[in-house]
């Protein structure tokens, strides 16, 4: 049984497998030519490398991590074909992620732990958050759970408008009190609301707007303490959306928002429109937060789970897996 046929079926590879391609193209294209017709893994190879990964947003500082890595392992290594060193880096890059708190998650009912999931949704203006909460719903919807949307997006009436029409297309229910009403009165009202009519999942969205730290800081605490004071360890996931084609911009957005807020998990949209898909090994390592969920299409089926060793083979090929 392939690795492939135990967490995905024929459909969602291919979604992943289409996802990826300019990435894939962009990253390992390069390292394929890069190694052709060498004997050794030498300084004009790891120089090359680095430029590969650096141009794919994956990060100085995790790059010379990989290579360093790589260095270690091959280091005993007198020929190395270009099948050997994917598979090196293959479990390099999933053993980064691991120590990243990135886990191998099956399918969206294992994100469940609770009998209400609170999940407090973050993230700037244009990263696909809103999106993301629509398809989320609907996974869960999915499932068979009762999922309710609360629209603490209160400054901009587009955010609830586009609210709206995704709990439409998700056939999930909405908890709302329009314009300009209190983010933290939205967001404690809305898991009041749950509780009171049994739901499953609660996802609450935030404004997406940056301002200064201080008062983003200021506004994300003050709606995480009334979710708090309404429901005992809720939230119980505060999920970060970040837009993968934007590269640095989003390590950027990251930072912000984890200085914000006690952000535990990642959502990277748009991997299917970028080569810098790197990105996703970049933020990870750098602020030691797990990648839950990926965009890798527009339809409501292409937000996945995030899964390492999926990733990391849909990128490589789907052999010498080592988790």
């Amino acid at each position: 049984m392939s690795f492939f046929s135990k967490y995905f079926n024929k459909s969602k590879k291919e979604d992943l497998d289409k996802g990826l391609e300019k990435t894939k193209t962009g990253i390992f294209g390069k390292i394929t030519k890069a190694v052709a017709g060498k004997s050794t893994v030498d300084i004009e190879f790891l120089d090359q490398l680095e430029e590969i990964l650096i141009e794919a947003d994956v990060g100085l500082d995790t790059t010379v991590k990989i290579i360093d890595r790589l260095e270690e392992k091959v280091s005993k290594d007198k020929y190395l074909n270009v099948s050997e060193l994917n598979s090196i880096l293959k479990n390099v890059i999933i053993n980064l992620l691991t120590e990243n708190n990135t886990e191998d998650i099956e399918d969206f009912s294992s994100t469940l732990k609770q009998k209400l999931h609170v999940m407090l949704v973050v993230g700037v203006n244009g990263v696909g958050k809103t999106t993301t909460i629509g398809k989320l719903a609907y996974q869960y919807k999915k499932l068979g759970k009762k999922v309710v949307l609360g629209a603490g997006d209160t400054f901009r009436a587009a955010a609830l408008d586009q609210l709206k029409i995704w709990a439409e297309r998700a056939d999930v229910d909405l908890y709302e009190k329009g314009m300009d009403a209190d983010p933290a009165a939205v967001a404690y009202e809305t898991v009041q609301y749950a509780l009171n009519n049994d739901y499953d999942v609660a996802i609450i969205d935030t404004a997406g707007r940056l301002h200064t730290k201080n008062y983003l800081m200021q506004e994300l605490t003050k709606i995480k303490n009334s979710i708090a004071k309404k429901l005992d360890g809720a939230p119980h996931e505060i999920l970060l959306v970040l837009d993968a084609t934007t590269g640095q911009n989003a390590i950027e957005q990251a930072k912000h928002f984890t200085a914000a807020t006690d952000v535990t998990a990642l959502a990277l949209t748009k991997l299917d429109g970028t080569a810098k898909g790197g990105v996703v090994l970049g933020i990870s390592d750098m602020f030691k937060i797990p990648i839950k969920y990926i965009g890798v299409g527009e339809g409501m089926e292409q937000l996945q789970v995030f899964n390492k060793s999926a990733f990391v083979s849909s990128l490589f090929g789907d052999d010498d897996i080592k988790s």
